[in-house]
């Protein structure tokens, strides 16, 4: 049996006295989707951050693509691909620009910067500045930073947030469920997120209140976490 792209054990992180997260523990295997659902701070974007290797676990135990984290973040940074609500794009270059800057730092090839510029239909919007484009441009550009080094493991914060239909049927090639990556993907979409989903898992107050295959769930389930 392969060794699981995530593996959490009693995970748990605090900021101050408050737990973001606490008593997590799943497996995710290589090549399947885990949607992640909940109100506004109940913890789904710490989880990400944990997976990103960008906060600390202060309980349990994270396991990401077969590394713990963040002791061996080092071992697995270049193998994720973290689109967060901030683009993390300079505003004052260009699109082209910021995917270059990213390009050099994971040794990739400018063909790959022109073949994602024409999945998402940028490529006539490439050389304007970041700060001149519409929010649902920006997040196309944010979604072609996240796969740019062609990740194993994608962490998607609402990934779609921001994009009408047209422009979300550009990204899902590259970011939904036919991309082929192991995905986290946060929701708060209860049909679409289940629907392209293999692992349902509910927050409320940073605990998991849900987790099940996404065929067992329901729209009313997650509604009910809401209430």
């Amino acid at each position: 049996m392969s060794e699981p792209a995530i593996a959490l054990t009693g995970l748990g992180r605090a900021y101050g006295e408050r737990w973001a997260l606490r008593d997590l523990t799943l497996e995710l295997g290589v090549g399947q989707t885990l949607v992640v659902f909940g109100p506004n701070g109940a913890g789904k974007s710490t989880l990400l951050r944990v997976l990103a290797t960008l906060a600390r676990p202060q309980a349990g135990e994270a396991r990401v693509l077969g590394k713990l984290v963040p002791k061996q973040g080092w071992a697995v940074r270049a193998k994720l691909g973290f689109l967060a609500h901030d683009p993390l794009l300079y505003r004052d270059l260009t699109a082209r620009e910021n995917l270059t800057y990213h390009a050099r730092l994971y040794g990739v090839k400018a063909q790959r910067i022109d073949e994602l510029l024409e999945a998402v239909e940028m490529t006539k919007r490439a050389d304007e500045p970041v700060r001149t484009l519409s929010r649902g441009m920006v997040q196309r550009m944010a979604v072609c930073r996240t796969v740019l080094h062609s990740p194993e493991l994608l962490l998607l914060d609402e990934p779609v947030a921001n994009l009408d239909p047209a422009a979300t049927a550009l990204v899902s090639s590259l970011v939904g469920p036919t991309s082929g990556t192991t995905r986290v993907v946060t929701s708060h979409d209860p049909v679409g997120g289940l629907e392209q989903a293999d692992i349902a898992l509910g927050l409320r107050d940073g605990r998991p209140v849900l987790l099940a295959p996404a065929s067992e769930v329901s729209a009313a389930d997650i509604g009910a976490l809401y209430s």
